[in-house]
């Protein structure tokens, strides 16, 4: 736990980690990182050298838990939703859960 979160603050790291946990359980968290080129893309959301899924697994979830532990202001808005859902619609796996769980992440960071 870190001393400074707030209610909020512990909310939102939960919500990091079911999103984590989600990805592992549908198979799409990789044990190989992404070369560093691809990693430091200058495009929104790395489209054009990472998958979705890498983007939310490698740079997403590092960049809000390094918010989180140096006490930064989070994001005022997110709208990740629409690319998730599309970026995830020809995924084998059931990816619902993991959809919902964005959807969340929006709402809370919208609300």
């Amino acid at each position: 736990m870190i001393l400074g979160m707030n209610q909020r603050d512990h909310e939102l790291a939960d919500l990091l980690l079911s999103i984590e946990a989600a990805m592992r359980c549908i198979e799409l968290w990789e044990q190989e990182s992404p070369s560093e080129e691809a990693m430091t893309s200058l495009m929104p959301f790395c489209h054009d050298t990472l998958y979705f899924h890498q983007w939310l697994q490698w740079v997403f979830l590092p960049r809000m838990k390094m918010v989180l532990e140096t006490e930064q202001d989070v994001p005022n808005s997110s709208d990740i939703y629409p690319l998730a859902e599309y970026a995830l619609r020809e995924c084998p796996h059931d990816v619902q859960e993991l959809l919902r769980l964005i959807d969340r992440f929006d709402a809370f960071i919208n609300s």
